[in-house]
């Protein structure tokens, strides 16, 4: 083997040592940067690794206070805020007028309206010369005023035969003979009280009948108030199943004077409304029921018929005092054929004349007694609550001649 100087191994051995400390350093650095996973230490075995477990010292454990929660009580229901029901809105009570205060008040309104039959009066008395053609025009007021043909003649003839024989011819004079007249043609003498005597325990039953727009139901919520300010107990009974606000206009009238309404779904058979009506009644003790019934042209033989049911059902639970008619005085001669038919349907027994403070048409009282026989009982002189009054025929003689 061929001789190598020493220099050159040391040369070789020191090129090697460099390497590989630069190999080391290089892994080092990258295990630092995470290049290299990391080297697992060995596992410590047998009887070592139990010595390192019964010889590591315990764990103190500090005690941590537990902290108890209070369980939450319910508060009592009384504690509780409750939310109050709203009450129903109860109408207050009135007190009605009586009716001898509300005859007095309609006589003013009377005098004050603008009627024929004064003015008639006034023009025959200031004409300076009274003849043939001055009464013709008296005459032509008179029936224009609704008085009538037959009632006009006779009034008109006594009042010449007076004057021409009397020689009247002051005007007072003239006007207290014209009264006199009027108060004979209105007929003071016809029983004008409303029947209300009790048969067997049953109350007194007042039906109320009439046309469209005559102001019925308003009437019947009128004679309630009247009947309450005398002192009597009072029952509604709303018949009239037909118009939709009918019931609802009678409670209306009934709460503000505290009388109940016997009522039931629209449509129903009015006949059995009257009927139960009348069946409270008797279980009450009350002392008027009043039936109101929707209201029919004249001229419908069915609704007329229908009519005559109601007051036939009525009566087989009680007797019915008293039909009232609700006449408009607005409409004059119609007004009379109204009458006549439901006359004959339900045998009417009074009328009611509403709207007469609208009308210088003040006749009708008289031809409308004249055509039926019956009795004027109450009249209607406004829109007020009270504005209705038992029929005087002294007073109302005296309003048309605005005494």
């Amino acid at each position: 083997m061929e001789w190598i100087p020493w220099t050159v191994i040391i040369g070789v051995l020191l090129v090697a040592a460099i390497a590989g400390l630069s190999i080391v350093i290089s892994k080092k650095r990258a295990e630092a940067r995470g290049e290299l996973p990391k080297k697992e230490a060995p596992a410590v075995e047998g009887v070592a690794s139990a010595e390192l477990v019964e010889t590591a010292p315990p764990v103190e454990v500090e005690a941590v206070e537990a902290e108890v929660v209070e369980p939450q009580i319910a508060a009592p229901l009384e504690e509780t805020a409750l939310v109050e029901p709203i009450a129903p809105v109860v109408p207050e009570i009135e007190e009605p007028e009586k009716a001898a205060s509300r005859l007095a008040r309609l006589r003013r309104k009377l005098a004050d309206s603008n009627n024929a039959l004064a003015r008639a009066l006034a023009d025959l008395l200031s004409s300076d010369r009274i003849d043939d053609e001055t009464w013709d025009d008296f005459e032509t007021t008179l029936i224009t005023s609704d008085l009538g043909v037959g009632p006009t003649g006779e009034l008109v003839g006594a009042l010449r035969q007076q004057l021409r024989i009397d020689g009247i011819a002051d005007p007072e004079q003239a006007k207290d003979l014209l009264r006199s007249e009027l108060i004979k043609l209105v007929n003071p003498d016809l029983d004008r009280t409303l029947k209300l005597e009790h048969a067997d325990g049953a109350p007194a039953v007042l039906l109320v009948v009439g046309v469209n727009g005559t102001g019925k139901t308003t009437t019947v919520g009128k004679l309630g108030r009247m009947l309450v300010a005398e002192d009597k107990t009072v029952l509604f009974g709303a018949a009239d199943t037909f118009r939709a606000a009918a019931a609802e206009q009678l409670t209306t009238w009934g709460e503000r004077v505290g009388v109940e309404t016997i009522r039931s779904d629209e449509g129903a058979d009015p006949a059995s409304v009257a009927f139960n009506a009348v069946e409270e009644g008797i279980n009450r003790g009350v002392d008027v029921v009043l039936v109101d019934t929707a209201g029919r042209l004249h001229t419908k033989v069915g609704l007329m018929d229908e009519l005559g049911k109601v007051k036939r059902v009525i009566e087989k639970k009680a007797p019915v005092n008293e039909v009232l008619l609700v006449l408009d005085a607005t409409t004059g001669q119609n007004g009379l054929t109204q009458a006549r038919i439901f006359a004959e349907v339900v045998d009417v027994t009074g009328i009611v004349l509403t709207k007469l403070d609208g009308s210088a048409k003040g006749g009708i009282v008289v031809q409308v007694q004249r055509e039926l026989g019956v009795p004027v009982k109450f009249i209607g002189l406004g829109e007020g609550a009270d504005d209705l009054a038992p029929f005087d025929a002294e007073q109302f003689v005296d309003g048309l001649l605005g005494n």
